[in-house]
């Protein structure tokens, strides 16, 4: 692979997203190589996936700054250290600085575990989605892979890919159906970005 692009990825839990978008990397289906690894919980399951592979880790926890701009401050510059060129959110649960968003404009993807424009939006994540999904009696449910901006679940969407709603599912049946599906795509759509696929 010629030139991968670097690319941070920020997890707030687990990281089985973080680790698909790693083994895609390793395999050269992905032109990109993860050289960063954030978090807002220095707990999340994900900073331990990277530094098992040896990938650099960064706890980005608001709180413990003076205020948001010398937050968004010290992110920025730790961001700019790894000469970052794509950021993708796996499993991120907060919103990300609006300075960062407009320095990486159209080069932020994020993961949704349902067929956005549905079931989108602040506090709409997690086992969330899928509840609503299945209150709403919708007989499909999916992943979405889309570009982020300044409102939640807005951006562009670059690719979908739809899975059965069964009717004795459960939320977590649902997720784990929909979680193989964000395995498989995200990847792919993050390469195609990468790879200028989506001009």
């Amino acid at each position: 692979m010629s030139n991968p692009a670097k690319v941070a990825v920020f997890v707030s839990g687990g990281g089985s997203n973080l680790q698909s978008l790693i083994n895609a990397s390793k395999s050269g289906n992905l032109a990109a190589r993860i050289v960063l690894v954030i978090s807002n919980r220095d707990d999340a399951y994900g900073l331990e996936r990277a530094r098992r592979e040896g990938i650099d880790t960064f706890v980005y926890n608001v709180k413990k700054y003076p205020d948001r701009a010398a937050a968004h401050k010290d992110l920025m510059e730790v961001i700019e250290h790894y000469d970052i060129e794509y950021i993708a959110l796996a499993g991120y649960l907060k919103l990300i600085p609006k300075p960062l968003i407009r320095k990486y404009a159209d080069k932020i993807t994020n993961v949704h575990p349902a067929l956005l424009p549905k079931y989108g939006g602040k506090g709409m994540y997690g086992h969330r989605v899928h509840e609503a999904v299945l209150k709403a009696g919708d007989t499909e449910s999916g992943a979405t892979i889309h570009i982020v901006d300044e409102i939640y679940d807005n951006g562009k969407i670059l690719m979908q890919k739809k899975v059965p709603v069964n009717s004795d599912d459960t939320p977590d049946t649902l997720a784990a159906r929909v979680l193989k599906v964000e395995h498989e795509i995200y990847p792919i759509a993050l390469n195609n970005l990468i790879t200028g696929k989506y001009q």
